[in-house]
């Protein structure tokens, strides 16, 4: 039977007590170096076999970097418009995808992430461009609890151990540290399992392809329209784990 690696529990401990000060992608990328094979491999399984995630994994396109201009640009209504009111109206910066990329090759170039494989290494790079897009797509709010429903979706359509993390690591600190905290977590998980299993694959689209279509029209395509979300936002800006 498989056991997780007492080191790196370790540093799970420290995320569980403290994830500002240790995040969960420092813990994702610590993971993989003693991470158990059969778990790897049941990862990779999970995208390359899916028939919707598999093909557009394989073609590891990558967008390139935000046109604000282009943006600019879109019509009323559009999903660009959508997209450059969420990056204007949240303060993100415009370079924020190749950022966390260059910290990804970083982390990289000193041998930490050897054992990861190369399509997870692509969702990665990939989920770094869309995450914004799906909050704009699916309509949670980039706030604690929008951001925990938003990985419960993403953890919905995808097995990807980064939105595991996320969800292990809340979890573990509601029960232990923060009781509080356990209905809106739960509600934001639920939520946001829920809407991901219902919804059609947003993982790995080239939805940038699409800014001029009408947002409204992507939704429903995607099933995420109409939808009323059930999630209370009060009295959680310091107890749950941001992006």
């Amino acid at each position: 039977m498989p056991k997780l690696d007492r080191e790196f529990a370790e540093k799970f401990l420290t995320s569980l007590d403290d994830y500002d000060a240790y995040g969960v992608h420092l813990l994702f990328n610590d993971w993989w170096e003693k991470a158990p094979h059969d778990a790897i491999e049941k990862y990779v399984a999970a995208i390359e076999d899916h028939p919707d995630q598999g093909p557009l994994a394989k073609q590891r396109w990558l967008a390139p970097p935000v046109d604000m201009e282009r943006l600019e640009g879109c019509g009323p209504g559009t999903l660009g418009e959508a997209y450059h009111r969420f990056i204007v109206d949240n303060e993100l910066g415009e370079q924020l995808a190749v950022g966390y990329r260059e910290l990804h090759e970083e982390i990289k170039s000193d041998g930490r992430l050897q054992r990861m494989p190369d399509v997870i290494q692509y969702k990665v790079l990939r989920g770094y461009q869309t995450h914004d897009m799906h909050h704009v797509l699916t309509g949670y709010d980039p706030d604690p609890v929008g951001e925990i429903a938003l990985q419960a979706f993403g953890l919905a359509q995808m097995s990807y151990p980064y939105a595991g993390m996320w969800i292990a690591v809340v979890t573990a600190h509601m029960t232990y540290l923060e009781p509080d905290l356990m209905k809106p977590a739960m509600d934001a998980i639920s939520d946001g399992w829920t809407f991901g299993r219902e919804a059609k694959n947003l993982q790995f689209v080239h939805f940038e392809h699409q800014f001029d279509r009408p947002l409204e029209e992507i939704q429903i395509e995607y099933g995420l329209y109409p939808r009323c979300l059930r999630l209370d936002n009060s009295n959680t800006d310091a107890g749950l784990v941001a992006a």
